[in-house]
């Protein structure tokens, strides 16, 4: 479970608040959108909840590991052995093959078998390729491989689709979510798309730093089901 209370955070020294007093709780094996427009502090908030930024004030929880009173050094080791990310950029290293760049994320872990997760996401005829050498939508399917190889517990994805047409979108949605069955991993979604959001059990609704609204979606979408 992730147990975040009351926190905090402004930048330029204070003078832009953007997230104020913001607690939030999500369940193991849970899928939680936060929806919000830009600039509503959604990205901050799941940078926070991940480890890859401080909060100003407040704690954050996951598990039994308070991630405020981590170090920097054991706050990389908690990302490393907890998290996997999904950003709307790819973050591909150029240099190397798509080989390469999923063994990024499976080498973390130790792990040797993610050659049903290539397989699965429709990449092991590109193996040898290079990111330049792929579509927007094959990179991005690079990316899950190379996040999901880690085996992690909590996975973190910011806008996935935003880069995406509708098709490749769709398709990715569904590829994210087929695995999120297999594995039961904790996964967060940022998105600014109301149409994503209904995919989620919860939804965590962010206006100006603070949350507005938190709801249970009734009936969970298939990435087939939602409007674009």
């Amino acid at each position: 479970m992730i147990v975040a209370k009351n926190i905090k955070k402004s930048f330029n020294f204070g003078k832009t608040e953007v997230l104020n007093d913001v607690s939030i709780e999500i369940n193991d094996g849970e899928f939680v959108a936060i929806l919000g427009a830009s600039g509503s502090g959604k990205s901050t908030l799941m940078n926070i909840l991940s480890g890859l930024e401080r909060a100003d004030c407040g704690s954050v929880v996951v598990d039994e590991t308070n991630l405020t009173e981590l170090n920097d050094k054991k706050l990389t080791e908690f990302r490393k052995d907890n998290v996997g990310f999904i950003f709307q950029q790819y973050y591909l290293l150029p240099h190397l093959s798509v080989l390469g760049n999923i063994k990024l994320g499976a080498n973390i872990a130790k792990n040797s078998d993610f050659q049903e997760i290539v397989q699965a996401l429709g990449l092991s005829e590109k193996l040898k390729s290079k990111p330049f050498e792929l579509s927007g939508g094959e990179q991005q399917r690079v990316c899950i491989a190379r996040a999901l190889s880690k085996k992690p517990k909590i996975l973190f994805l910011d806008e996935p689709t935003g880069a995406l047409d509708e098709k490749t979108g769709r398709e990715v949605l569904d590829l994210i979510m087929k695995e999120k069955q297999k594995y039961g991993f904790t996964m967060i979604m940022v998105t600014h798309n109301q149409n994503i959001a209904e995919m989620a059990e919860t939804v965590v609704k962010l206006g100006s730093g603070k949350i507005v609204e938190v709801y249970k979606n009734k009936k969970q979408k298939s990435a087939f089901e939602i409007g674009w």
